[in-house]
Order: structure tokens, then C-alpha cells, then sequence
């Protein structure tokens, strides 16, 4: 199988601690204490605006701490506005492309896209179809080599798939595979494709995550990975996380 025929294959389970996501409070604590949480001790932006996508079943609502911590360290941020993060990824991807066409608009900069776990996957969608608007892409945990997942999130997709494939028969709709790797929409197409030289990249994992076989979300050059400790839910308040993100944002030529 190629790197792109495993993006959008099947679903896989995988043997993953997902006892250790009971930990996450333990992140967002962490994050609260340390001065990077209060912008000491890290570069700051010059307004560049900054996407936040939530992950699978979440929505904008749990990355409001990112939202707000971009805000104070010097970045334009914005949320996805794609709601919450249980619908055909099509749909998601289409909204989240309207997002980025105003944030474009109103700032007329490029654009940085942090997109964790489905959300990376939302965002690395969106940054193939809007090259010319995207200057960054970080991952959060995204699992874009290949979907290996615990099985009770595999379940979870399985049963969200359904339900959207329900929803557009009752609808009379173009039948989609969501969730599977026989799909063709423009979403599951677009991960198919060799991902934009000129978009600049970066993914960020943990080997304690619960939910993703954090092999699934590295890429192949080790100069474009950071490792972090934590769990997979709780990158979203990780103070290692916001401190590699604070210098990526800024290490990237203002455009």
C-alpha cells in the first residue's frame, strides 16, 4: 500500500493505553501554571492570522484556550466554525474552507492552520485546495500516514459513518463512503495528493497517546516532528505544545 493509499484507507484498531486520556486534567493544569500559558518566555506574533480545527467529535468550543492564547501572544486567531466534528468530512472540510476565505479577506495574509487529530486531517484537506492561501499547516496528533485508532473510537466513526450515509439516503443524496477508504469525495481525493511544497508543515504527537497509533502521525522527515509527553486529548491545553507552536508561528517569513 502507498503513503497515499494508507491516508485514506480503512480504519484500523490499534493497541493504544486509552486509560491514559483519563490524564488530561493533568495537561490543562499544566498548562495553567507554566509562563509559557501567560506569554513569558516566547516569541510573539504581528497579527498573522491563526485557524483552529477540533478533532474527531469535538468542536471549536475546547480549543478556546488556544483561541484565546493566540490571541494574547500577538496572532489573529480564528475559530473553524466548522461545528462540531461528526458530520461527512466533506461538509466540514467545505466549511472550513469558507472560514479560511474570510480570514484571508479580512487580513490579506497567509494563513496558519493548528488542526488536531480529524481536525489536522480537515486542515491538511484545506491546505491542498487553498495553496495559495496557507503559509503553515501544524498537526496536532493527526493521524495522516494512516488511521490506526483504538477500537472503541473505530466503533465511534463506524457509527457516525452510518448515520450519515442513513442521512443521505432519507435525503436522496449522492451516497458517500464516509469514514472508509472506498470514499471519493473532494475530502478523502485531496489526501490522495502529494502535500504542497510551499506550504510549510509540521506535526506534533506523544507516544502516551490513547486514542492514535502516534506512528500514524509523523511524517517521514524527523526535522518536521516534535515529540511531546502528554495524552492525545490533552495537546489541546499542553504547555510543550504551545511552546513549540509559539516558535514554529513565529519562525515562519511573514507573507
Amino acid at each position: 500500500m502507498s503513503a497515499a493509499e494508507a491516508r485514506i484507507g480503512e480504519l484500523q484498531p490499534a493497541s493504544v493505553p486509552l486509560w491514559r486520556e483519563a490524564l488530561v486534567g493533568i495537561d490543562w493544569l499544566s498548562l495553567h501554571a507554566s509562563p509559557v500559558y501567560y506569554g513569558i518566555g516566547i516569541p510573539h506574533g504581528d497579527g498573522a492570522p491563526v485557524i483552529v480545527v477540533p478533532g474527531f467529535l469535538g468542536s471549536d468550543s475546547y480549543l478556546m484556550e488556544m483561541y484565546n492564547w493566540l490571541g494574547r501572544i500577538g496572532y489573529k486567531p480564528y475559530y473553524s466554525k466548522i461545528g462540531r466534528n461528526a458530520e461527512c468530512p466533506d461538509v466540514l472540510r467545505d466549511r472550513l474552507l469558507e472560514t479560511m476565505d474570510t480570514a484571508y479577506e479580512e487580513t490579506g495574509r497567509k494563513l496558519h492552520l493548528i488542526g488536531h487529530s480529524l481536525g489536522g486531517l480537515l486542515a491538511r484537506s484545506a491546505a491542498v485546495e487553498r495553496t495559495e492561501q496557507v503559509q503553515q499547516l501544524i498537526s496536532l496528533a493527526a493521524p495522516f500516514n494512516e488511521i490506526r485508532v483504538h477500537p472503541m473510537v473505530l466503533a465511534a466513526a463506524g457509527f457516525i459513518g452510518e448515520r450519515i450515509r442513513g442521512q443521505r439516503r432519507r435525503e436522496k443524496k449522492v451516497e458517500r463512503e464516509c469514514y472508509t477508504g472506498a470514499c471519493t469525495c473532494a475530502f478523502a481525493n485531496s489526501l490522495r495528493d502529494d502535500f504542497p511544497e510551499a506550504v510549510q508543515r509540521h506535526a506534533i504527537y506523544t507516544e502516551t497517546d490513547g486514542v492514535i497509533d502516534w506512528r500514524s502521525c509523523i511524517e517521514d522527515e524527523s526535522e518536521l516532528n516534535t515529540k511531546v509527553t502528554g495524552t492525545h486529548s490533552g495537546l489541546a491545553f499542553n504547555p510543550q505544545v504551545y511552546r513549540r507552536v509559539a516558535k514554529l508561528l513565529a519562525a515562519a517569513p511573514a507573507k
